[in-house]
């Protein structure tokens, strides 16, 4: 039995200071100070403890659960790997991960989904697990597996957790445009449906007009213009449509502008089962940022501008964004160096995914109660998880951080392969100083 004491434990019902008993793994008990036999109680603990942690007055929260990642195991390890990544998630404060399906071979089959599971278990630090993918001609395996499984790889419906649809286009060419097979896809019950929502006629066109205006020399700050709101937000309007249509649990995935945000809080009084995720990055960066980071700040969908990223600020804080995707997507330095047609999309940035939000939040007097219910409990209900929360009987899957203390981030201490991220040199909140998996503190190291 270990016991944290002298924490303050937030969740998303309450902030208040108490002591967490761990006991195989799972959180035993929760005593909070207020309790009136909270004094008994916890020297009853005491006395049984093998382990007592004082954590002096830190804030505990549940590990993060970020269920949009992309560590490019197998086939594109040259700039990340299960290994590498799982690391930076832990050094962020994120517990258990969910991949994407845009890898080399895609998990698009059981197979290939067979052989992620078994990587997983040998490489990863972090509790990990993978979406399948859908293309315009897996539906109806992707059905079957998700029901019955597969008798022959061993995969069961619990191996996986989502389903991810490519309305646009991105890094792996996993669109699904054919409106046949999106209608059964939305039309999917046993599994959440997360959906990537660019329109690819609007891009095709303004990435036409863009090479017509600057030939091989386009400006990263075109980026926004050519995958542009109008492409996400017609591409959002028709996934919000299926998704009120057939009551389907929708994720729309990484939320880049206010109309988005407008859309899908009149679109849960249709169906409450719909998810709003955004990312990090698109409640940090904004469209002034590059001219200093180019290519850098070039992900899909686009980082867009400052009024859209402070309405995402906003629905953080009265609680229209459901959940926290990082979209973690690491790319090699070489690799986005290259001009804009050639320079992947996508930003490395899990490991400064509780930060950043512990930033916004003290900057913002957004309370801490709701960065957990989007860090972690929220997604737990969305894929049914026995995690990612500060209650008895949950996995013991804990942060500690100093909410007080401030740092710069240093590209040095990088965990993630590529060796960058788009933070390097902001100053961000909250220094994690311990996290817990399982009960068992992990120690990080290269």
């Amino acid at each position: 039995m270990i016991l944290l004491e002298n924490g303050i434990i937030v969740t998303s019902e309450k902030e208040e200071k108490g002591t967490i008993v761990i006991e195989n793994g799972k959180i035993l008990d929760v005593i909070y100070s207020s309790e009136g036999n909270y004094p008994l109680n916890v020297w009853n603990y005491r006395k049984q403890a093998e382990e007592i942690i004082d954590i002096d007055g830190k804030h505990v929260i549940a590990g993060g659960i970020d269920a949009h990642v992309h560590f490019r195991e197998p086939g594109l390890t040259h700039k990340a790997d299960m290994a590498t990544e799982s690391l930076a998630a832990v050094a962020g404060g994120v517990t258990s991960v969910m991949d994407m399906p845009n890898t080399s071979p895609a998990t698009t089959s059981a197979e290939a989904l067979k052989g992620k599971l078994e990587l997983a278990k040998e490489k990863s630090v972090a509790k990990m697990s993978f979406h399948i993918g859908a293309t315009n001609d897996n539906v109806e395996d992707i059905c079957r597996l998700i029901t019955e499984g597969d008798e022959k790889t061993g995969i069961t419906p619990d191996n996986i957790a989502g389903v991810k649809v490519f309305m646009g286009s991105s890094t792996g060419n996993m669109l699904v445009d054919a409106n046949a097979t999106l209608d059964r896809l939305f039309a999917i019950k046993e599994k959440p449906v997360l959906v990537h929502c660019e329109d690819e006629a609007t891009i095709k066109e303004n990435l036409a007009k863009a090479v017509d205006t600057y030939g091989d020399d386009i400006p990263f700050r075109e980026h926004e213009n050519i995958r542009s709101r109008k492409a996400c937000i017609k591409s959002s309007i028709k996934a919000l449509e299926m998704a009120m249509k057939h009551g389907t649990r929708l994720v729309l995935c990484h939320i880049s502008t206010k109309e988005e945000i407008q859309m899908t809080r009149a679109a849960k009084l249709t169906n409450p089962n719909i998810v709003a995720e955004t990312s990090c990055n698109y409640l940090w960066f904004c469209n002034e940022d590059y001219n200093r980071l180019g290519s850098r700040a070039k992900c899909n969908p686009a980082i867009k501008g400052a009024d859209d990223r402070q309405a995402l600020i906003e629905a953080l804080a009265n609680g229209d964004i459901d959940t926290i995707g990082s979209d973690h997507a690491p790319h090699l330095p070489s690799e986005k160096e290259a001009p804009y047609c050639k320079a992947p999309s996508g930003l490395p940035s899990i490991q400064q995914s509780l930060p950043v939000l512990l930033t916004i939040a003290h900057d913002n007097e957004i309370p801490l109660t709701k960065i957990t219910a989007v860090f972690s409990e929220n997604a737990a209900k969305i894929y049914s998880l026995n995690r990612g929360k500060i209650e008895k009987g949950f996995d013991a899957d804990l942060v500690v951080f100093d909410y007080g203390k401030t740092f710069e981030v240093k590209t040095a201490d990088q965990f993630s392969k590529c060796g960058w991220t788009p933070y390097d040199g902001e100053t961000l909140r909250g220094v994690i100083e311990k996290v817990y998996i399982d009960g068992k503190e992990v120690t990080l190291h290269r």
